[in-house]
């Protein structure tokens, strides 16, 4: 049995604004964070989502000499384009319908302070013009107005896709990719920090039994070797959801492997029994696994082989990215790279979740 106490980090948490990681890729990142935070250079922060870039920008800015001013995040793909620009520039009364007032915009409101644009990939090509004026001018105008306002604003800008490919596909301007990358920081997926695992789980234990009032201290060796062979494809948000539905859950005082999701469960007895096994398998063992099963399901001279092979593989690993995406369709499909209409097709073809959910 492992045990967490309640006291497994002091009070206002570990360093670093609340950000776990002892292992090596954690701490050079920890290491590049207090580097650049007392600069004012632009920074770039790229990793999956969910692996703690919102994390790295608020520490960026605590540790920085702006700390005491503002500390705007605007997510760049939760809005459209015109709403972007409005949000992030401000507009005057009467610019567009429904302007009924002036309104200041975030990089105003960031003055002298810092801005966070979190998936700053999903803003347009003419949105981006204006985003490299503001970094390279410090200077815009409100949506509808002609007075430019200048501005003391740092940027700390953070993308779940490679810019540089983003570029080369002619998505991203190459000129604001330049002016934003002047200090990159790679967050890695929780899948090559595993030895993190047992200090994340004692922390979002503690937070949980805090705010739920319950005393979960200890977890089963299962449960927490399940954990550690696990894939991962959510990060560490994947990982803070488990660990609160098992803190609310559990009948006891510890967490046990039944307290998990059956697939995660499973993944590290039986790496090939559900939707684990296709995102943690190496691929050299996975393919023979696959045609084993295949012949399996279609012995004989079954001319359709290849189609049942197929299908099986893609049909687990949307059945994972569903659940790591908490059945989010839109989220889903961006994760595996197809669009909202095919990933709907699939999902009615495959019998899986809800295919006319959002």
């Amino acid at each position: 049995m492992v045990r967490y106490g309640s006291n497994a980090y002091p009070e206002d948490g570990p360093p670093l604004a609340g950000i776990i990681g002892a292992g090596p890729a954690m701490q050079a990142v920890f290491e590049k964070t207090r580097r650049v935070a007392q600069s004012n250079a632009s920074v770039l922060l790229l990793g999956e989502t969910g692996t703690g870039k919102e994390l790295i920008a608020t520490a960026i800015h605590r540790l920085s000499r702006r700390a005491s001013a503002p500390f705007v995040k605007v997510n760049c793909g939760a809005l459209s384009e015109s709403l972007l620009e409005s949000e992030l520039f401000g507009h005057v009364r009467g610019s567009f319908t429904g302007a009924v007032n002036n309104r200041t915009g975030r990089f105003e409101a960031a003055h002298t302070g810092s801005i966070f644009l979190d998936e700053i990939n999903s803003t347009s090509l003419l949105l981006q013009v204006k985003l490299l004026r503001v970094l390279q001018e410090r200077e815009f105008e409100r949506v509808g107005d002609t007075q430019t306002i200048t501005v003391d604003t740092r940027v700390i800008a953070a993308s779940n896709r490679n810019l540089a490919d983003e570029v080369a596909a002619g998505r991203f301007r190459e000129d604001l990719y330049w002016r934003l990358n002047v200090v990159p920081i790679d967050i890695p997926p929780l899948r090559d920090r595993r030895e993190d695992i047992p200090d994340l789980v004692a922390f979002f234990l503690r937070h949980y039994n805090q705010a739920n009032d319950r005393k979960i201290e200890e977890v089963d060796p299962e449960a927490l070797n399940a954990l550690q062979a696990y894939h991962w494809p959510g990060n560490v948000r994947e990982l803070q959801n488990y660990i609160e539905r098992a803190v609310v859950m559990a009948q006891s005082d510890r967490l046990s492997i039944d307290l998990l999701p059956e697939y995660l469960a499973g993944s590290k007895a039986n790496p090939t029994g559900d939707a684990a096994w296709l995102a943690g398998a190496d691929f050299e063992q996975l393919v023979p696994l696959v045609v084993r099963r295949g012949l399996e399901e279609a012995p004989g001279d079954a001319e359709d082989l290849h189609a049942k092979v197929v299908d099986r593989i893609e049909k687990e690993l949307i059945a994972q990215v569903l659940d790591a995406c908490q059945q989010v369709q839109t989220k889903t499909a961006t994760r595996l790279g197809i669009n909202r209409n095919t990933l709907h097709k699939k999902m009615k073809d495959y019998s899986l979740g809800d295919s006319d959910s959002p």
